[in-house]
């Protein structure tokens, strides 16, 4: 029998569902991701009406700090059931069909669902998935148990306004960009805090419009260089990776509103900006914004050398973890690596280091914060 009486005829003013300022509660400002079937079909079909980007799409190509998603920004969709995986792949095969060329995967987007399907795949057969401990693919790190440093990182308190712009924009929006993700997680892990992967996980898990279980846990193994990840001496740069692709700052100016008056040549670094700058920027470093609570160089070298250590004592003892000369699954950050390459690789020891941006080294030893010893 069908209902074709409105609902709202059988319910009182009494008792229908309150709404927000009926209990004070102010109405959430805009945003990009609304929920919805209906909404999901909407953005599905707006995307595939540009053949030419759908065919040619490479996922290292798109924005990290875009200020709106640069790539499809379906994921939430998928995440929750709101589109058919099965669908958007018979619609890209189809267009793939009638283009005269088109990218391939593992950048494609096909590629990407290809990705997704992987780590479904890997989670179904591995014990312990979303652990460390009793996880047959995952190498065991006695990785540094820190809740202030930890805390600092998930409110974006960290001092450096890149990794800080991004975890605002995911508390605030519950979506960022791969490579900001690849980015903030390589920090937490190896790049800079030594903090477990499991950590940054569950933050994730919380804040993410497109959480995933088995795609969450997979890629922060693999951005941890727990799993997967062979070249482990790629380490991003949280001062000069996002200003290769936004130098004028205005991501950094859109989230943290606090450094939006700092000029272009300090912004990422604004601890480095005279005491001059500051006042005129209206954000005195160390008061109105945190120094860095680490030294890159220096922390980002000591874990090196601590990743090295591990992966040699446990070498071949993951599966999924074995060295490899080249990976498929790096697609993405070896684009960003090719063109700029991270200057601390242990395979050029003696290269001129080129990260001077990442932090002055009196304001290193008078800082309370960072527990780095410097030279």
């Amino acid at each position: 029998m069908k209902c074709t009486t409105p609902a709202d005829a059988f319910v009182t003013e009494e008792h229908r569902v309150p709404l927000p300022e009926d209990l004070d509660v102010p109405r959430s400002k805009s945003t990009n991701w609304i929920g919805g079937e209906s909404q999901g079909l909407r953005r599905l079909e707006q995307h595939l009406e540009k053949q030419g980007w759908v065919s040619q799409f490479k996922k290292p190509q798109t924005i990290p700090n875009s200020l709106l998603p640069s790539t499809t920004g379906l994921s939430p969709y998928f995440s929750v059931g709101c589109l058919s995986v099965r669908v958007f792949f018979q619609k890209l095969s189809t267009i793939y069909a009638q283009a005269k060329n088109h990218s391939l995967p593992p950048v494609s987007l096909q590629g990407q669902l290809l990705w997704r399907e992987f780590f479904y795949t890997v989670a179904s057969y591995t014990p312990n998935f979303t652990k460390m401990a009793g996880n047959p693919i995952c190498l065991q790190i006695d990785w540094y148990k820190d809740e202030d440093k930890l805390n600092k990182w998930t409110k974006a308190q960290t001092g450096f306004p890149w990794i800080d712009a991004i975890m605002t924009q995911l508390r605030e929006e519950g979506w960022i960009h791969h490579l900001a993700r690849h980015a903030v997680a390589c920090f937490l892990t190896r790049g800079d805090l030594w903090i477990s992967w499991e950590e940054g996980m569950k933050v994730f898990e919380e804040l993410l419009l497109d959480a995933d279980y088995s795609i969450n846990a997979g890629n922060w193994m693999w951005l941890s260089a727990s799993a997967f990840f062979h070249h482990y001496t790629r380490i991003f740069c949280p001062v000069r990776f996002g200003k290769r692709t936004d130098p004028d700052g205005n991501y950094i100016r859109k989230y943290l509103p606090v450094l939006k008056d700092f000029p272009a040549k300090y912004i990422y670094d604004p601890w480095t900006a005279p005491e001059d700058i500051q006042k005129q920027a209206k954000c005195i470093i160390g008061q109105d914004y945190p120094f860095p609570m680490v030294d890159h160089k220096v922390v980002s070298e000591h874990n090196l050398q601590l990743m090295k250590l591990v992966r040699e004592q446990q070498h071949k003892t993951a599966d999924l973890t074995q060295d490899a000369a080249d990976d498929p699954m790096e697609m993405d950050i070896k684009e960003y690596f090719r063109k700029d390459k991270e200057p601390n690789s242990m395979e050029n020891p003696n290269k001129k280091r080129r990260c001077a941006e990442d932090m002055n080294v009196e304001q290193v030893k008078t800082h309370e914060l960072c527990k780095v010893k410097v030279c």
